[in-house]
């Protein structure tokens, strides 16, 4: 695909946002956008995964798993892949930003099965993307995951101050919200889409 990289970089933050276009890494999304420092750790974190997961893969798929012609393994070996990257990621947290790491608490290491970084790997596979396109893809799908995570973040701190119906508290005002918001970027949409 003859696309430049900052093209498919801006529209992986805006126009084709993992989250608010895919709907992709909502798990995560809903249960840690309640307070803007632990959604702000969260997405740093996702974003470093995801952009350097989305390079290694890319490198085992074209370089390994293509000449041995066993690319049905990518799945596998992308989630172990990821799986590594992200226990890399959990040691160092730990390490250098420890009440980061007991904010973060369950959905650190959750990061691992987090759909959207199997889904950006994946993706980079199916539209042919070459290895910068790839890294602007990783790059700016992390950079859109963590807006609109502190997006959500932001809105659900102000929203501590209003009154929500009963019925709509928690969960399902957040996914109202997502909505909304996914709304908001299609209107984005006319720029430039990648798919």
């Amino acid at each position: 695909m003859d696309i430049n990289p900052f093209i498919i970089f801006f529209a992986a933050i805006f126009t084709n946002n993992i989250i608010l276009s895919n709907f992709l890494g909502m798990c995560s999304f809903i249960s840690v956008s309640k307070e803007i420092e632990t959604s702000f750790g969260l997405g740093q974190a996702v974003t470093f995964v995801m952009t350097f997961t989305t390079v290694l893969n890319f490198l085992i798929y074209h370089y390994v798993l293509v000449p041995f012609q066993i690319e049905y393994l990518r799945y596998i070996v992308f989630i172990i892949v990821i799986a590594a990257f992200v226990q890399f990621v959990e040691m160092v947290i730990e390490r250098y930003a420890p009440a980061l790491y007991l904010s973060l608490g369950i959905f650190l290491p959750l990061i691992t099965v987090n759909c959207a970084i199997l889904g950006v790997s994946l993706f980079m596979i199916i539209r042919e993307y070459t290895l910068f396109q790839s890294m602007a893809y990783g790059l700016g799908a992390g950079i859109g995951w963590t807006l609109a995570i502190l997006a959500m973040a932001g809105i659900r701190k102000k929203m501590k101050k209003s009154s929500v119906p009963k019925g709509l508290e928690g969960p399902g005002i957040t996914l109202i919200i997502t909505g909304i918001m996914a709304l908001a970027f299609i209107g984005f949409s006319g720029i430039v889409q990648i798919q």
